[in-house]
């Protein structure tokens, strides 16, 4: 059943008022008629059946019992951010979300050449809750507004905190991410030119520690998506293996 992510604000009692893009969406492109049903979710986890009205302005919801709602089972928070490209954050943030990120913070460092508009994070925000409902998620990972890197490492946290380094020495990311299961993991990606000495010494001492992605120079909106994927891969085995301890 097709999905389609809604803001809680358009929901009323058992109804939802669609927005226009959304009924578009449901007629001229999944050619959906009255009666027919959909997938609602607000993004932080509740689901409903949609049942789409004959003046295609609204549906009525019911919601989906949580015994039969989809379960991701337990899982790390993982927190991506990365710096600013010239181009290509709108597939960082459709393919970070893809791969189970709960929330990307763009980051204006000292080699950051794009410097956003407001037109932007509202496109970034859009793009991360497509990729919500192609994925089939049941919760959308929140875009934050672009931050200078000073200002997030001024903000206190209890996460592991890690920051992908090239060029230099430091332990693989996938043996960071064996350590756990670990409850929260902050993952700081450079930009196009790679991180300052300064920036990486202002990281080591708000708590981050180094870690590598391997031994080739990766493009910035690759190396955020691989970084993603390494840490997915590591904590689900880790879980995996607790599990199996756990039970013996």
């Amino acid at each position: 059943m097709q999905r389609v992510v809604v803001d809680p604000a358009q929901i009323q009692a058992d109804q939802l008022n669609l927005t226009v893009d959304q009924r578009h969406y449901l007629q001229r492109v999944l050619r959906l008629k009255s009666g027919d049903r959909f997938l609602a979710l607000d993004g932080q986890g509740h689901l409903w059946t949609a049942i789409l009205q004959p003046d295609a302005a609204q549906a009525t919801l019911t919601a989906i019992a949580p015994e039969v709602a989809p379960t991701t089972g337990v899982r790390s928070r993982i927190t991506l951010a990365a710096c600013l490209p010239k181009q290509g954050f709108d597939e960082v943030v459709r393919q970070v979300t893809e791969l189970g990120v709960d929330e990307i913070v763009p980051i204006v460092s000292d080699r950051t050449v794009l410097r956003p508009s407001a037109n932007k994070l509202q496109r970034w925000r859009r793009i991360a809750a497509e990729a919500g409902e192609q994925c089939e998620r049941l919760t959308v990972p929140k875009v934050r507004e672009p931050l200078a890197w000073s200002s997030w490492l001024a903000q206190e946290s209890q996460d592991t905190r890690v920051i992908c380094v090239a060029r230099r020495s430091a332990p693989a990311l996938l043996s960071v991410s064996l350590l756990s299961p670990l409850p929260a993991i902050e993952i700081a990606i450079g930009p196009e030119g790679g991180w300052t000495e300064s920036e990486v010494t202002q990281a080591l001492a708000h708590g981050y520690q180094p870690a590598s992605l391997g031994g080739s120079i990766l493009r910035a909106v690759t190396a955020s998506v691989v970084a993603i994927g390494i840490l997915q891969a590591g904590i689900e085995f880790a879980n995996i293996t607790s599990s199996n301890d756990t039970s013996l």
